[in-house]
């Protein structure tokens, strides 16, 4: 049955020296697991993706060389004793019947320390330093480290290596005139350009011989201004694909590109049509990229024709048995990546191991063990909300007889607000994913029920876990009762009328939220691929060089007018997710949402809004508006804590309970799991 639902996403690939099993690809992504000198968290990691039967697992990028490292301490292969370092790697991955090839990535202008070098002495616009030129002889070194690192991770028992030539790396800053502007044979037009990965993928495979994988990662859309059009991008296809490439990877956008490319709001399988594409004008097979989360949406870019295998990152985070899961008819159970990028991109960008929003046992399979319980025991887990949910299923996994509790009449907490929010739609697969573990863990679900402290020690309980959420904070703002003012709960959640203009006060993650559902349609589709290009001007690269529309079209006019105010003088935003804080702005200012930083909030009546700036309360200006929305920050709810103390029940708080911050679903799961691990 499995194979025929999916049977080209399971069916094996030969490539002559070797057979993949399937045609998913466990996409390269860092998780800092790499940068330790002991790499037996990174070999946990990798296996379990490897048990989960994925065709081919890429590593997160490893430097061929210091000047090419991402960061001082960032993960090389450098000699033989990082070969020797990586066989527990290897081993883990081959024990459990898997592939694995390593990532070759050279970051040039885009590393973060004062040994940078690059085609040309430009710095990047994410990036404080500039690079140095390197010297013509430089070049072939360079090349001559590429092909070193791929040698020594042959010895290493890797199965193949990617070399990274996309995302504005190393190898993309030769390809493309704006970043390098050398005169000499590494320079010129495009054909001199690029010399650089050709010579890097023929090499290799010289010195590797022809039983060994070798992927080209290829930008086929740069994103930026001046990057590469199409026919050069074919042009390199080819030329990589003479020189000895395996198999050609889609590589999406340069870091510095100013749209999105794998955040939640963008639609699933996005950019499939650009490998679909590039069929036809190489022999050898390619793999499609980004956004693809679902073995149904992996399927049909098979079946379409866009591509003969599927790259897939952080799904490969969210649910290590994703492949195994699809292919024993359990496809609905898998836990979906929903594109969030709160505990994985976001953590790599602060120097943190990074995980998984919605599993956060991913890269700490160490240390978020799940054994069964020594002794069976009768919890009350009170709260049906992403805390709530997470440790009831993990303390039910493990054997404890779980009753989950919520006054309710569904589970989720305010997850029921954060699916409505347009580009959030993937909240909805998050809320599916707890309905089913609710029900193959045996949890007990009471929905419609608060419980009491007494009724709890009544019921026998032995231990309670409170996982409560958080309440509104009241903003004492003078008139804050008058009709026209809503909480962002009145809004998201019970669906109150709102009118054609509003301020939104505080500007947090709730505020924009709030915002970006505001200036749409209460019954709004989430946008086509092709709707979304136009918001984004994302073009195609045989007619608009980069794939860089020149001029953004404009987005549909707002639906409402919408003010975004704050107390703090500090941008408005500053503070979201360092990996989609700037497209949530973005997408704001092309709502014409007017963002309001350093006021007062004075006054609420009839008139509307009325706010001063400054410490001085200076300018009292009066904003009329229809509806002004309180997006003020929140407090625990812990209502229960005292009394359960009192009557002797051991509790432990969880989630907003504990910490009331910005509804953070990730840092509540994380705490969950890891409680109920060790009960």
């Amino acid at each position: 049955m499995e194979k025929e639902q999916f049977p080209r996403l399971l069916a094996p690939l030969d490539l002559g020296f070797t057979t993949l099993k399937n045609r998913v690809i466990m996409g390269s992504m860092h998780t800092g697991l790499e940068d330790e000198e002991r790499l037996d968290r990174l070999a946990a990691y990798f296996a379990e993706r490897a048990r989960g039967q994925v065709g081919l697992i890429v590593t997160g990028g490893f430097a061929p060389n210091r000047e090419g490292a991402v960061a001082p301490s960032a993960g090389a292969m450098l000699d033989s004793g990082d070969a020797a370092r990586h066989r527990v790697v290897t081993g883990a991955v081959h024990a459990e019947g898997g592939k694995i090839a390593m990532q070759i990535l050279h970051a040039g202008r885009y590393a973060a320390h004062p040994q940078a070098v690059a085609p040309s002495p430009l710095r990047a616009p994410i990036s404080p330093i500039t690079p140095r030129k390197l010297g013509s002889d430089e070049v072939d070194r360079h090349i001559a480290n590429f092909v070193t690192s791929a040698v020594l991770a042959r010895e290493a028992g890797y199965d193949g290596v990617e070399i990274m030539g996309s995302e504005g790396y190393f190898i993309n800053q030769f390809l493309t005139a704006n970043t390098n502007q050398r005169t000499d044979k590494w320079g010129g037009d495009y054909s001199a350009r690029m010399r650089l990965p050709v010579e890097i993928v023929s090499r290799t495979r010289q010195a590797v011989g022809p039983d060994f994988i070798i992927i080209y990662r290829l930008s086929m859309i740069d994103l930026v201004p001046g990057g590469s059009d199409w026919q050069e991008v074919v042009m390199l296809a080819r030329a990589v694909e003479a020189a000895g490439a395996t198999i050609i990877n889609t590589g999406i956008g340069w870091h510095e590109a100013r749209i999105p490319t794998i955040a939640t709001s963008v639609p699933r399988a996005a950019f499939a049509w650009l490998t679909k594409k590039m069929k036809g004008e190489v022999g050898i097979p390619l793999v499609a990229s980004n956004r693809i989360n679902t073995p149904t949406v992996a399927e049909e870019v098979l079946a379409e024709g866009c591509a003969d295998l599927v790259s897939m990152a952080r799904p490969m985070l969210a649910d290590p048995e994703f492949v195994k899961k699809a292919a024993t008819g359990r496809s609905n159970e898998i836990n979906v990546c929903i594109g969030c990028n709160q505990a994985c991109l976001d953590h790599i960008f602060s120097n943190r191991v990074a995980s998984c929003l919605v599993n956060p046992r991913a890269c700490h399979e160490t240390d978020i063990v799940l054994k069964p319980a020594i002794e069976a025991r009768r919890i009350a887990v009170i709260g049906a909300g992403p805390a709530g949910v997470s440790a009831a299923v993990t303390l039910a996994e493990r054997g404890h007889e779980v009753h989950l509790f919520d006054a309710a009449d569904q589970i989720g907490g305010q997850l029921n607000m954060a699916k409505v929010i347009p580009g959030k739609e993937e909240f909805f697969e998050m809320l599916g994913y707890f309905e089913r573990r609710i029900q193959q863990t045996g949890v007990r679900l009471h929905l419609g029920e608060k419980v009491t402290a007494k009724q709890l020690v009544d019921r026998n309980f032995e231990e309670v876990v409170i996982a409560t959420g958080v309440k509104p904070r009241e903003p004492n703002i003078p008139g804050q009762n008058h009709p026209k003012v809503l909480s962002y709960i009145d809004v998201l959640h019970d669906r109150r009328p709102v009118g054609k203009s509003v301020a939104i006060i505080g500007a947090g993650g709730i505020g924009f939220d709030v915002a970006e559902y505001l200036v749409e349609p209460a019954q709004r589709e989430a946008p086509t691929v092709a709707q979304w290009r136009k918001v984004w001007g994302v073009g195609d690269p045989e007619l608009a060089r980069g794939g860089v529309e020149g001029v953004r079209p404009a987005p549909d006019a707002p639906f409402r007018k919408v003010w975004l105010f704050q107390r703090s003088t500090e941008k408005a935003g500053s503070r979201l997710g360092k990996s989609t804080g700037w497209i949530h702005r973005a997408a704001l200012k092309m709502k014409d949402v007017s963002a309001i930083e350093g006021v007062n909030y004075e006054q609420i009546d009839d008139r509307g809004l009325l706010v001063s700036f400054g410490p001085e309360r200076l300018e009292p200006t009066w904003f009329d508006v229809d509806n002004i929305v309180l997006c003020t920050g929140q407090e625990p709810v812990r209502d229960l804590v005292e009394p359960l103390k009192a009557a002797g029940l051991k509790a432990h708080v969880i989630g907003g309970a504990d910490v009331a911050a910005e509804l953070d679903a990730k840092r509540a799961i994380s705490q969950a799991t890891r409680l109920a691990a060790m009960i």
